[in-house]
């Protein structure tokens, strides 16, 4: 034999031998969770600064969403110098009551979209159908892009692609030429808000270890209670609504180019889409930023692969059923229905994101009706949310406090100060309290709709978490579009609806499991497993 014929021969074998030296190495394959409590960390350098660049979305998402506060209010007004004996009468409780010709609006003629375009008396219904519109919009972006973020899109480029359309409807907005485009615009952006509030909460939470997730997380909900605070101010600076709408959409704008670039894209959605290479990359550049390392011989895994369990009704019968293409799992809304665990939680999480949303942004849409200082209340209103957040970020973490029952007492807090404001009159001292309740009650139930993002998160598997709460948030949608109708009705009538809706979300939530330091589950079997 040649030498020739010996070189492929000798390659061969040794190539063999290489294999069979691969095959025989072990493999060991863990979760997420678990790489990241033993190697990664759970929460460290690379996860804090993740965790506050996809987070400042949620700054300028308050802006987006708390506009309509600024842009939609009915301002002053005064008689006009010499109308005495015209038919104004400066006591008059209402302009519907005056002569017209003989008031004039304080501040001018455009000042917001009410004095613009005459949304008062019989158009004063406008005012409602518009914030109502905005979160019709809201409900739709949810849907849509929970799905995109689960499937081919992911978490990272949904929430660039809404970051982005926020920008540019936001700016067109001002350019409405009269109130039915200023709809339709309000509508857009609603979708695109949608988008912003699902990527980034799910972006920024999932890649954080199990006993940090709940603490950490409450801590998103600063980002957003921050931006209202700065919205007022700048509502201050720019009193006329075309100026406030373009001056609250730059930012969006920056954070599209200067701070998106910079974000990573969730290690469990590659996982699911089967892109392991990427997921490991991605977990080894976290553990090296966090000063730890990790070893050769491990591998990420789905629950399924890790705990070799079978599935909700076998693993036939739900995991086998969803989109693989390429080695990716994509779930829908059908798989959650499929499986009856699921099911009852997504009914349970809609019935509570749709009371929730009701009572907060009823709460903080109804400073109108307080007649105190509009950018004063809204202020105060987003300061008082943040001592919630710190309570329930120490019972979270430091107490170890479960979702279920901290969900429960801050729906029950916040229903029992709306309560309690109805009781009272809006004249003198009572008109103090009554704001006073208002805040606490607000802070309550802001505590409830950042903990509802956290519990929602961890109830259901990676391979339809983004649609679960995209299908949640489209409910909790719902209930914020009715908000504006129970603001119009003003006085004891708007915080007794309120309270009701509190106190029955809390009965509700009774319902839910404990999900507290739970593994954050990939697949169906994963989750059932963890139940068994």
């Amino acid at each position: 034999m040649t030498s020739a014929e010996m070189i492929p021969t000798a390659l061969s074998i040794e190539t063999s031998d290489q294999s069979n030296d691969l095959r025989s190495s072990p493999v060991k394959k863990m979760s997420v969770d678990e790489m990241l409590q033993q190697y990664c960390g759970e929460f460290g350098k690379w996860h804090l600064r993740h965790f506050v660049l996809t987070n400042l979305s949620w700054v300028l998402l308050g802006f987006h969403i708390m506009v309509m506060i600024f842009a939609d209010h009915e301002p002053y007004w005064s008689c006009h110098a010499g109308s005495v004996g015209s038919g104004c009468n400066a006591a008059a409780t209402s302009i519907c009551q005056l002569k017209p010709g003989s008031w004039e609006w304080v501040g001018g003629h455009g000042g917001t979209t009410v004095s613009e375009w005459g949304l008062i008396c019989g158009n004063k219904y406008k005012v409602g159908l518009v914030r109502a519109v905005f979160f019709v919009g809201w409900m739709i972006g949810g849907g849509v892009f929970g799905h995109l973020s689960d499937s081919f899109l992911g978490r990272k480029h949904s929430l660039g692609v809404a970051s982005a359309l926020n920008a540019i409807f936001g700016c067109l907005t001002a350019l409405s030429p009269n109130y039915w485009i200023y709809v339709v615009f309000r509508l857009l952006t609603g979708f695109s808000s949608g988008g912003v509030a699902l990527c980034a909460y799910v972006l920024a939470s999932e890649p954080i270890g199990p006993k940090k997730r709940g603490a950490i997380g409450m801590c998103t909900f600063y980002f957003f209670s921050g931006g209202i605070a700065v919205l007022s101010g700048i509502a201050y600076i720019f009193q006329t609504w075309r100026y406030l709408y373009i001056a609250s959409s730059i930012p969006s704008f920056l954070y599209t180019f200067l701070v998106f670039p910079f974000l990573f894209e969730s290690p469990r959605w590659y996982l699911v889409r089967g892109r392991v290479s990427e997921a490991m990359k991605l977990m080894s550049a976290i553990a090296s930023s966090n000063g730890k390392h990790l070893p050769e011989g491990i591998l990420l895994a789905l629950d399924e692969e890790v705990n070799n369990e079978s599935s909700c009704q076998g693993r036939n019968s739900q995991d086998e059923r969803l989109e693989n293409k390429g080695g990716a799992r994509v779930g829908s809304i059908v798989d959650i229905v499929r499986c009856p665990t699921t099911r009852v939680r997504l009914l349970i999480a809609m019935m509570l994101n749709f009371l929730c949303d009701f009572v907060y942004y009823g709460l903080s849409l109804n400073v109108v009706n307080l007649k105190n200082n509009l950018y004063l209340n809204v202020l105060l209103n987003a300061v008082g949310e943040m001592p919630a957040f710190v309570i329930t970020t120490v019972l979270l973490g430091k107490f170890n406090f479960g979702r279920k029952p901290l969900t429960v007492a801050t729906m029950w807090f916040s229903g029992f100060f709306c309560l309690i404001a109805s009781l009272m009159k809006n004249v003198g001292v009572w008109k103090i309290l009554r704001m006073v309740c208002g805040v606490l009650a607000v802070s309550g139930m802001a505590g409830t709709y950042n903990l509802l993002y956290i519990y929602t998160t961890e109830l259901f598997p990676t391979v339809v978490r983004n649609t679960a709460l995209g299908f949640t948030t489209q409910t909790a949608q719902m209930g914020a579009m009715l908000a504006p109708f129970v603001v119009v009705l003003g006085g004891w009538l708007t915080f007794a609806v309120l309270a009701a809706c509190g106190i029955m979300g809390g009965v509700f939530a009774l319902v839910l499991p404990e999900t507290s330091n739970q593994p954050l589950y990939d697949t169906f079997s994963g989750l059932e497993a963890g139940l068994a």
